[in-house]
């Protein structure tokens, strides 16, 4: 199939973005992990001893922030619809978030310890159809919150990624039910010319 001129641009861009450069150089996985790396140090999210949840995983960007701050004391456990090439000190499991026998083997995968952390970085595969793309997005987003406030301990904290849009206004209402402070970040690492944003939970009420 000859590339359009749409994938031609995004590639070009991707090639020479100054992050997915520094990834290669300092040995990262994906650009975004410096997105996780920044809201850690604004807000000192993870550190050695926590039980952390990386939710839309692949290719483990944030899973190998999460264990190299972790230090080999804690435990990451990981998960994607896709393939995950394995990281020292996280366990991945490969299946769809959305299918209830999935989420049961993340939950005993848990050994029915609660969570300090839950990171989400899901999103669906676009089709192109605006409002469609959204519904998607935000279901993912509902289902991390419902998985975060269900398995994490009090004053556990939570980092989703949403897209402005519909349901957004509702789903900062829902979470600012179930947590002290709700935060939006938006990292330098994030391209300008999307609309995803990051929302924090801080101190969930339990």
């Amino acid at each position: 199939m000859k590339p359009t001129k749409t994938s031609k641009a995004w590639m070009s861009e991707h090639v020479n973005d100054p992050y997915v450069q520094r990834a290669k150089l300092e040995g990262y996985r994906s650009r975004a992990s410096y997105k996780l790396l920044e809201i850690i140090e604004r807000d000192h999210l993870l550190k050695p001893g926590m039980r952390v949840v990386d939710l839309g995983a692949a290719p483990g960007g944030w899973s190998q922030v999460a264990a190299k701050m972790l230090a080999g004391n804690g435990k990451v456990l990981a998960l994607d619809l896709l393939e995950m090439t394995p990281l020292a000190g996280v366990t991945f499991i490969q299946g769809d978030f959305r299918e209830d026998a999935v989420l049961a083997e993340l939950v005993k995968a848990l050994d029915g310890r609660p969570v300090d952390l839950v990171i989400s970085d899901m999103a669906p595969n676009i089709s192109g159809i605006a409002l469609a793309d959204q519904a998607r997005a935000m279901h993912l987003a509902e289902l991390a919150l419902e998985f975060a406030v269900a398995q994490m301990k009090p004053g556990g904290n939570f980092l989703v990624k949403v897209f402005q849009g519909d349901g957004f206004d509702e789903y900062i209402r829902a979470m600012r039910g179930h947590f002290k402070q709700v935060a939006t970040r938006k990292p330098k690492a994030s391209r300008g010319r999307t609309n995803e944003t990051y929302l924090l939970g801080i101190g969930l009420n339990k």
